[in-house]
This record gives C-alpha cells, structure tokens and sequence, in this order.
C-alpha cells in the first residue's frame, strides 16, 4: 500500500498517544485492507401475540462495493405465512418481508444473512481514474430526501463552510472539519437520530447520534454539488485498535446499529467519512471524556475522513424507503427491523417490546 501524507500525520499522532494504547508501539488507528472476514448476521423475531394480521421488515446485506464490502445471500426459517427477499427499486436497498395473516400462538421469524467486509482507505495523496457515477447515480446522490433537504438554510451553511474552495477534495475536508467541530453526540438520542438536518441547523442543535450527524456532512456536500450518502449498517466485531466506542462489545449487536458516510470526490471515487464516530470516541472511550486535541481523538479525526475500520457490515445507500403492504409512510432509512401487527406499527427502537435480537459472529 502506498504511503501518504495523511497515512505519515497519522503515525506521528500515534506515536505521540502510545501510552494510551493497549498494544505498546501500535499505531492509534490505522485501519489498512489486510483481506477479507465473512460475518453471518442473524437476525430473531419473536412478535407479540395480538389478534390480527402482522408484517416484518428485515434489513439485510445489499452493498457489494469491490474493495471492502460484498454481500452475500440471505435465507429464513419461521412460521410466517409468505416471505419474500425484496429490493428497493431506487436504492437497491434488501430486505426480508414477512406476512402472517392470522394469530398464531407464537409468530416468529430467523433471517440469516452473510456479508465480507475488510478496512478501506483512499490514497488521498494521489489522484486515479475512478469509476464515473451514471447519471442516475449522480441525480439519486445529489438529491434532496425528506429529512436532508439541499436549499435553504443547508445550502447557505453549505456555502458558508465551503467559500472559495477549489476542488472537490478541499471541499469534502471542509465539511468534513466543520462537522467534527460544531457537533456533538447526545447519549440521550434514541436509537441512531433521525437525521433531519433542517431542523437541527434551525434550531442550531447540532447534537445527537451517528444518523444525525453524518447526516449533517451528506446534506452539506450534496448542498454543495457533491455526491455524497449514508451508508447504513451495524457493528460486527470489536476494533482492532483498542477503541471500545468503535467496535461491538458483544455478539449480541441488537443496539449496535451505526450509519457512515461517503462523499464521490473527482480524482478518488467513493471515499469514507465518519464525522459521528469523531464525536462518539470524544465521548464514549473510556476513561473519560476527551478533548478535540486529545491524540486519540486526533488519530481518529485524521483517519476517518477517507479511511474506516472494517468491523462494520453495511447494509444499504437507501432514504424514503417505502415498505411493501405498511399503512405508514415510507422509511427515512431502514437499518432497523420494522413491524406492524393490526395496522399498527411498533417501536423498532424498542428491541425489547418488539421482541428482536441480533446477533453476530465471524465465520
């Protein structure tokens, strides 16, 4: 792997935190493609006995991009009168939709899914010749979504933020920067956020969690011409590089569900961005909460714009997703299994009323 600018600050960080590392003389957080891990993802419903109909929606694996995430199939087992893998027609976002028509005693559903993931890094010293999005890829990442609109008071924070920048890459920085300084996670958010970027700036909140504020930096680049997402998925496995904020605790990942972001910069592609995580390790890591400049936060600051840790499995690109048979309106995202039972949707930030766990293991 070729050596960069960001790759040679980020050694010289680490250096600086080593005696806050778990492994004398390793580097803070240096994730680099070392090859592949498969993880199987199951997935267990167990619906509350109620009288009427009932549906489930489950996420599951439906990005394959070539250098650090390929999905693979997905099979269930259950009593459910009628499953069906769908896609998403404009995201190509998958899930698994359950049907029972009548009440049963119990009314279960197990979807095992499989996905390979590795880290990922873009050598941002260094231009290449990316795949070019299709026009309709480019329309679908630009677009403005239900709760990240691209007008009004996202563009002209956008605008502000961006100035007199010339390329896309100093551009993507900017925001990037921006996020991580104005930002804050809210342990009190439910779930991920909402991601209603509007909102937030209105009422010039910038707190919440990783579906909030990574959704912050895709409404500020898509404001400013760039084609950017959330990429929406859950922790796999713990980090390599001792951060406990980074990585799931357990196999049990019911709550470990966690959005990233990605920005298409000429010259490089798709590259990653993880403001939230930013936030989340100044929170979160223990044995205290950290500055800004604290080295571990500044290894992690340095890394996460064009580089993530693949202990993560992502599950879709999808907003406003509607859901086949739900009496509700469509879904701001889907990373979280979805129900209705009579008509009536239930909390799916909630596993323990809604009676799903999932849970994760490298094969």
């Amino acid at each position: 792997m070729q050596l960069n600018r960001r790759l040679l600050m980020k050694s010289g960080i680490a250096a600086a935190a080593a005696f806050t590392l778990p492994r004398s003389g390793e580097a803070a957080f240096n994730p680099s493609p070392s090859g592949w891990r498969r993880f199987e993802l199951t997935t267990r419903i167990d619906l509350p006995q109620n009288d009427g109909p009932a549906q489930v929606w489950v996420p599951v694996p439906s990005i394959s991009e070539g250098d650090w995430m390929r999905a693979e199939p997905a099979s269930w087992t259950g009593n459910a009168d009628d499953v069906v893998l769908r896609s998403d027609p404009a995201s190509g976002a998958r899930f698994v939709h359950a049907r029972w028509s009548s009440t049963v005693e119990s009314r279960t559903l197990q979807v095992v899914a499989t996905a390979a993931a590795q880290d990922r890094v873009t050598d941002l010293s260094n231009t290449a010749a990316p795949v070019p999005l299709t026009e309709y890829e480019r329309a679908y990442y630009t677009a403005p979504t239900a709760l990240i609109p691209t007008d009004g008071i996202v563009a002209e924070t956008s605008r502000s933020i961006v100035g007199n920048a010339r390329s896309d890459l100093e551009k993507a920085r900017r925001l990037y920067d921006w996020v991580v300084e104005n930002s804050a996670r809210n342990p009190e958010t439910r779930g991920c956020g909402l991601g209603d970027v509007a909102t937030m700036l209105h009422a010039g909140d910038l707190s919440g969690k990783c579906a909030d504020l990574n959704a912050l930096y895709v409404g500020l680049a898509r404001a400013a011409g760039l084609p950017a997402r959330d990429v929406y998925g859950i922790r796999v496995a713990p980090s390599a590089f001792g951060y406990k904020s980074l990585g799931a605790g357990s196999q049990n990942v019911t709550k470990a569900q966690h959005c990233r972001a990605d920005v298409y910069l000429g010259g490089f592609g798709w590259v990653a961005a993880d403001p939230a995580d930013v936030r989340k390790v100044m929170l979160e890591e223990p044995p205290e909460p950290r500055p800004l400049g604290h080295p571990q936060v500044e290894a992690v600051r340095e890394t996460l714009f064009g580089a993530w840790e693949g202990n993560w499995v992502g599950f879709n690109f999808a907003h406003d997703v509607p859901l086949p048979g739900a009496s509700t309106d469509p879904e701001p995202f889907l990373m979280y299994p979805e129900a209705e039972v009579a008509g009536a949707r239930l909390d799916a930030l909630d596993p323990g009323s809604f009676a799903y766990t999932i849970t994760a293991r490298q094969l």
